[in-house]
C-alpha cells in the first residue's frame, strides 16, 4: 500500500518522531509504515488522516497487487 506521509510530514516541517509522539506510537512505527514494510490498523490509519486533517484515501492508497 502506497502512502504520502512522508509529504504530508514535510509540509508540517515534522520528523517521524514529532508524528508518532502526536499518535502515541513509536518512530519506527512511522518508518515501516511510510516504507510499507508495516501496514497500519484502520484506527491508526483513520488518526493519521485527521491529524493532517486530510481524507484517509488522500494518505493510503492500493497498489495492484493488494
Amino acid at each position: 500500500m502506497k502512502n504520502t506521509i512522508k509529504v504530508e510530514r514535510a509540509k508540517k516541517n515534522m520528523t517521524q518522531e514529532d508524528l508518532a509522539q502526536k499518535l502515541n506510537v513509536s518512530r519506527q512505527s512511522i518508518n515501516a509504515i511510510e516504507t510499507g514494510k508495516f501496514v497500519p490498523s484502520t484506527v491508526l490509519a483513520l488518526k493519521i488522516a485527521k491529524y493532517f486533517k486530510v481524507s484517509i484515501h488522500d494518505i493510503f492508497e492500493l497498489e495492484k497487487e493488494d
